[in-house]
């Protein structure tokens, strides 16, 4: 039966409108997205196909070109709707997040990271400069590639952190893996930026570790 022939309150754009975006499911959501299915197959039915085929929504929107457009009802029109989709949500979010923002509490720290470092297919390092309030004085990315203790030099933190007056610094790398937990190199590396901060008394106050869909700190664990 067609979408337009089902009740009012089960219509995915009818329910959003009554109840709002987060009482749908991800297939409602989707199946608003695609707008269309498929001969004998509904929005919905083909929302619920693309899920099952994908294994999740966030692995059929990070999914590379070639990846989307092979899934049945998709193609490169849809792919440049997601991807357009993605890079709006991620500039409304920077909006927010913009005017030297505080970092007072690891959720907000947590929320930022998750915003700069979320179009990351390969392992970041990037280094978070803050003044005497915890003001945002400079995102930094300091290099692309394996994290590991031949890239990650104490003194280039350092001489970053005194060029830009930073009193403390929250450094942060992602694993494109998925997985958010320490490896004892993480560990070995966060305590070398710690010491070599110290010197200059500059305080490290944090390392964060971001996953897929999950988010480590060091501080947190009592690693630093």
């Amino acid at each position: 039966m067609p979408i337009t022939q089902w009740p009012l309150g089960e219509r995915p754009r009818e329910k959003l409108l009554a109840k709002g975006p987060a009482a749908l499911s991800d297939a409602e959501l989707l199946a608003i997205f695609l707008r269309t299915g498929l001969p004998g197959h509904t929005a919905i039915d083909l929302a619920r196909d693309l899920l099952e085929h994908f294994g999740g929504l966030r692995s059929m929107l990070s999914a590379d070109q070639s990846t989307f457009c092979r899934a049945k009802g998709l193609g490169p029109a849809k792919f440049c709707q997601v991807q357009a989709t993605l890079e709006l949500t991620s500039r409304y979010l920077q909006e927010q997040l913009r005017g030297n923002p505080i970092f007072t509490s690891p959720r907000h720290v947590r929320d930022y990271l998750a915003v700069q470092m979320s179009a990351y297919h390969r392992e970041v390092f990037v280094a978070l400069l803050l003044d005497t309030r915890h003001r945002l004085i400079e995102f930094a990315e300091l290099f692309q590639g394996t994290i590991d203790a031949a890239h990650v030099h104490p003194r280039e933190l350092v001489r970053l952190a005194l060029e830009k007056n930073a009193a403390a610094v929250i450094v942060a790398h992602n694993h494109p893996s998925g997985n958010a937990e320490p490896s004892k190199s993480d560990i070995s590396i966060t305590r070398k930026l710690r010491d070599g901060l110290r010197l200059m008394d500059i305080r490290l106050l944090d390392h964060f570790i971001i996953g897929r869909g999950e988010v480590t700190s060091l501080a947190d664990k009592g690693l630093i």
